[in-house]
């Protein structure tokens, strides 16, 4: 299951990636209202979304290091 969401990750460019969490950010907001209001039913999906921004920020990283390698050498 990890190296599907690695798969998924690696195909994008950083551009993408940063999309990708701000849209996370976005939904974990959400999520943290309707766990103060009383209405997420899930609790589970909090630490799913927070790693998935994880995931993306490392992949985003990853990115970053391979490009700046890439022009430094």
């Amino acid at each position: 299951r990890e190296m599907a969401k690695r798969i998924e990750t690696a195909d994008l460019s950083v551009e993408e990636l940063e999309a990708k969490v701000k849209g996370f950010k976005d939904e974990l907001f959400h999520m943290r209202f309707k766990l103060a209001i009383g209405q997420l039913e899930n609790h589970s999906q909090l630490k799913r979304v927070r790693k998935d921004i994880a995931r993306c920020l490392t992949a985003i990283t990853a990115l970053e290091r391979t490009t700046a390698a890439g022009q430094g050498a």
